[in-house]
């Protein structure tokens, strides 16, 4: 295909927007924002073999992810998709149906969670170049951001940990795990699930203090909203998926650990004030069928630490950082 093609193949993908004024095909998209909300904007950027690659995911896998990474920053700021764009730089190794089904799965992501894709560009790139912008909107009481935790605040998570690293794992074929369990690992890795609906419910909560998404992994992220927020934190227990805990035993190493280094669960990290937690632990899990996962709690100092049969040790920032792999 050509240029004019590609866009034209792109736009069919996308189909309808409820947003958007003007779209894909002119030269900018346009859009009427609520005048009662406030705009959160987000960008990211994936490269091939740095972010991703098709050894082991599936041009489909490669563009859910992509979008639902972005999702995932919305979601951890309570706020609403609204629309993005799609700027990819394309290596001659991808054909015109590669794309397209990469592209698609962007689509089907931005569907999934209310977003429209309103436009972008295409270019010519040495590898595979993804990157998206998405914007939401969010009431400004219920917007939250990693630098509002308090001393004595609940940290929680609002999932187990660690399975997006064993569907990883399973890809690469470092480890081989049962049937139901590789399902669920794949799964993870490839189709995450931003978590849109729970950032929402937890943003209208007053208790809740602070949010961010666990996408480098719970270890660096935990540090990263106890620095924004000048606090330090005392962890009691880190909740590990069942399929990281059978990958880590597979591997021989601690579970705990395996989980803590994950990244790319995309479960949000909450501080929640510590008199609401179990009222609103117990409203959460009837709203979505799991728990809100306790952590341990907030403190004065800035230490970050982990309870080890009754002593304090530090907690290794082991999680993902584009600048130190």
């Amino acid at each position: 295909m050509n240029e004019d093609e590609l866009v034209a193949a792109i736009a069919a993908l996308t189909g309808p927007t409820s947003h958007v004024l003007v779209g894909i095909g002119d030269d900018a998209a346009v859009w009427q924002p609520s005048r009662s909300r406030r705009s959160v904007i987000s960008s990211d950027a994936l490269i091939e073999d740095v972010h991703f690659s098709r050894a082991w995911m599936s041009p489909d896998d490669i563009g859910w992810r992509a979008m639902a990474s972005n999702l995932s920053d919305l979601a951890a700021m309570a706020a609403h998709p609204r629309l993005g764009t799609v700027s990819l730089g394309v290596s001659p190794e991808w054909t015109s149906d590669a794309l397209l089904e990469c592209y698609g799965g962007m689509a089907r992501c931005a569907r999934a969670f209310g977003l429209d894709i309103a436009g972008g560009d295409l270019t010519r790139a040495p590898v595979l170049t993804i990157a998206i912008t998405v914007i939401g909107e969010v009431r400004a009481s219920n917007c939250k951001t990693r630098s509002g935790a308090r001393p004595g605040d609940v940290f929680a998570v609002t999932g187990a940990l660690g399975a997006s690293r064993a569907g990883l794992d399973v890809a690469r074929r470092t480890v081989q795990l049962d049937d139901p369990l590789t399902a669920i690992a794949l799964a993870a890795h490839r189709t995450p699930q931003p978590r849109v609906a729970a950032g929402r419910w937890l943003g209208a909560s007053s208790h809740v203090h602070a949010m961010m998404d666990c996408s480098d992994g719970l270890s660096s992220d935990l540090a990263r909203m106890a620095r924004a927020s000048g606090v330090g934190a005392r962890i009691e227990r880190v909740p590990v998926a069942d399929a990281a805990a059978a990958a880590a035993g597979a591997l021989g190493v601690d579970p705990t650990a395996y989980a803590l280094a994950g990244g790319e669960d995309f479960e949000l990290l909450v501080a929640v004030d510590a008199r609401a937690f179990e009222h609103l632990s117990r409203r959460f899990h009837a709203r979505f069928g799991h728990p809100l996962e306790r952590l341990g709690v907030a403190r004065a100092d800035e230490r970050v630490v982990m309870v080890n049969q009754g002593r304090e040790e530090p907690i290794a920032q082991t999680g993902w950082d584009h600048f130190s792999q």
